[in-house]
């Protein structure tokens, strides 16, 4: 293996978060590949050093280079960095499987469970790529936009494999980018989807007018009901007080950046679902995720009554106002 190829990382997905995740990484000349679906889209990127359609004007470094082969795009890279929609994850797992080597490392900076199975996505790591391949998974506050311009920002590497953990992490630190590690991979996976179902019910909020109070309360029940799903399914509880749990969620329900919470106040302007997704005209992660989140808090008997709301004004037409009044009208407990 070459010093370079050692020290190149391979970024699958060129939407948005992608490509800045590949531009933070290609910072002071370090090699970078990025690799999507669309070759048509890779090449416009390709001939315009700059993806027009996720970040305009904002131009790629110039050891930032576009593969539209798959096989020489891994080849490069003994990391590969995956940011595709959750729904894709598996697939994108299969399609790179048959070129991985020994040596390859997993990271993905994809949030979300898997829509037919409820599984986390470290689970289809293992099931696809085996139990012994290094993998991490990559969350926290970051919107792509802010990350591309150079912005500061904090995230969190999740792995049981230290020795990659740190290594990545490091790989992506910079002057205004800092990574921290943790064991927790549940947790921060955990983080990392529901807070997208909560961002939707932030923006329902807010596109009521029901102000700063509203909007404080739901983070912080909101927060509960994650760390409840997390707890459940193995996490640690000093996750949700960290960057991939209360800040990631925190950014999501309070910046129009997130779709997530854009597409929530659509909704409450009375656009229907469908007209939502067209306006937004990217993936909205948090409507597919609360519906995920449905049949998961019935599975394992979890209250989780914001998520559930969400559900039900996305996939039962449920009137916003209504589910708002009904989480407020639930039986009073201690908090």
């Amino acid at each position: 293996m070459t010093n370079e190829k050692a020290y190149s990382v391979t970024v699958i997905g060129a939407g948005s978060w992608g490509t800045a995740l590949a531009i933070l990484l290609a910072q002071d000349n370090k090699p970078v590949v990025l690799w999507g679906h669309n070759k048509n889209h890779l090449t416009g990127i390709a001939t315009q050093r700059c993806n027009q359609k996720y970040l305009p004007d904002i131009t790629l470094p110039d050891s930032l280079s576009i593969n539209t082969d798959l096989e020489q795009a891994v080849n490069a890279s003994n990391v590969i960095l995956i940011s595709v929609p959750s729904h894709a994850f598996r697939d994108t797992l299969k399609k790179i499987a048959p070129f991985l080597k020994p040596q390859h490392s997993i990271a993905w900076a994809s949030k979300g469970l898997e829509p037919e199975t409820h599984k986390l996505l470290h689970t289809i790591v293992i099931e696809e790529l085996g139990v012994e391949r290094e993998c991490a998974a990559v969350s926290g506050p970051t919107f792509a936009g802010e990350v591309a311009k150079g912005l500061p920002t904090a995230i969190t590497v999740a792995s049981s494999h230290d020795d990659f953990a740190a290594s990545f992490a490091t790989r992506l630190h910079s002057k205004t980018f800092r990574a921290y590690t943790t064991h927790d991979v549940i947790g921060v996976e955990v983080g990392g989807a529901v807070k997208n179902a909560l961002a939707i019910a932030a923006g329902i909020a807010d596109g009521l007018g029901f102000g700063a109070n509203t909007r404080a309360a739901l983070i912080t029940r909101g927060l509960a009901e994650m760390s409840r799903l997390g707890l459940t399914l193995g996490a640690e509880p000093e996750t949700f007080m960290g960057l991939a749990g209360l800040g990631d969620l925190v950014l999501t329900c309070t910046d129009d950046q997130s779709r997530n919470r854009r597409f929530g106040k659509l909704l409450a302007a009375g656009k229907t679902p469908e007209h939502a997704f067209t306006e937004i005209g990217q993936v909205v992660e948090g409507a597919q995720t609360a519906m995920v989140l449905h049949g998961l808090a019935e599975k394992l008997s979890i209250d989780m009554p914001i998520c559930e709301q969400v559900y039900r004004v996305i996939y039962e037409q449920h009137d916003p106002h209504e589910a708002v009044s009904e989480l407020f009208n639930r039986k009073q407990k201690p908090e």
